[in-house]
């Protein structure tokens, strides 16, 4: 037996009303609900309220603000992410390709972990299966030229964490190249790059499937440097606040071009100016962050 009984959307929104929640529109309200589910939206919910008790000022026009805002800057996020995985695959390409040929990376022997090297290609030839109908530079490799995919046509077949797991597994020499490209220049320069990858790859799947960034906490915290670590926000007692969004975005920061960065940050300004009720505290935000990066 079910755990909790089936609501209507009208019982839903008793439930809201009975907790202190003000509705001034409810049409609009019912709606919100059957299009985006009463569970789904109670983690939006939880800064305005205290053992299920809202605060007296709260609205059901502040969940809605909050999980648009929500909505619309993962999309911002999953935009910029996608700069930083085309830049991975692209400079990992070229780097593996120098070392080792076109089809290099259909060795084995060129990897740490052949394991884990054999399920990535696997993934990646079950990708090819399934877009060779559909993609033109995949039907001149294997229909008209019968031949393997080089490594800068073939990577566009991993995911952002296909090609984390790949450049994990790669020789040291190779991945230090790659971190030197991304300006990772200190000695252990490789290693960050990769805890860098794992972090962009969480965040990437989190906004792919639309998951709620608003308030959440990270249980795998993004790894960073004293002067990052320096821009987070502190607590009374001096504690810093990295299970946030924040650590994620210093990240972002140190993968992307300047430029682009900026573009990025300037779209989360706009964003915040459309909606001014949510609070960046909630992602990790400190107040000066405008300029602190």
């Amino acid at each position: 037996m079910a755990d909790k009984d089936f609501k209507t959307i009208e019982e839903q929104l008793e439930i809201l009303r009975s907790r202190g929640l003000t509705i001034s529109d409810e049409s609009q309200a019912k709606d919100f609900l059957l299009r985006n589910n009463y569970y789904r939206i109670s983690g939006y919910s939880l800064t305005l309220r205290k053992n299920n008790v809202f605060s007296q000022s709260a609205a059901f026009q502040n969940i809605v603000d909050i999980y648009h805002f929500d909505h619309e800057f993962r999309h911002i996020i999953l935009q910029y992410l996608e700069v930083i995985e085309v830049q991975m695959k692209s400079i990992y390409a070229y780097e593996f390709a120098k070392v080792h040929g076109p089809v290099g990376y259909l060795d084995h022997s060129f990897f740490t972990n052949q394991t884990k090297h054999k399920e990535v290609i696997a993934k990646a030839e079950q990708q090819k299966i399934q877009r060779l109908p559909h993609e033109a530079y995949l039907k001149h490799f294997v229909n008209e030229l019968h031949q393997d995919i080089p490594l800068w046509a073939y990577v566009d077949l991993f995911t952002i964490s296909d090609i984390s797991f790949l450049y994990s597994i790669s020789e040291q020499p190779i991945k230090d190249a790659i971190a030197r490209t991304f300006g990772l220049t200190m000695s252990k320069g490789a290693s960050i790059l990769g805890s860098y990858m794992h972090s962009m790859t969480i965040i990437r799947n989190l906004c792919a499937h639309g998951g709620r960034i608003y308030n959440r906490l990270f249980e795998q915290k993004p790894s960073l440097n004293k002067r990052e670590k320096a821009l987070l926000i502190k607590d009374s007692s001096g504690n810093i606040d990295n299970a946030h969004f924040y650590g994620f975005l210093l990240i972002m920061k140190r993968l992307l071009p300047a430029d682009i960065f900026n573009e990025m940050k300037k779209s989360i300004i706009a964003l915040t100016k459309k909606y001014p009720f949510v609070r960046m505290d909630y992602y990790g935000f400190r107040s000066d962050w405008l300029q602190k990066i």
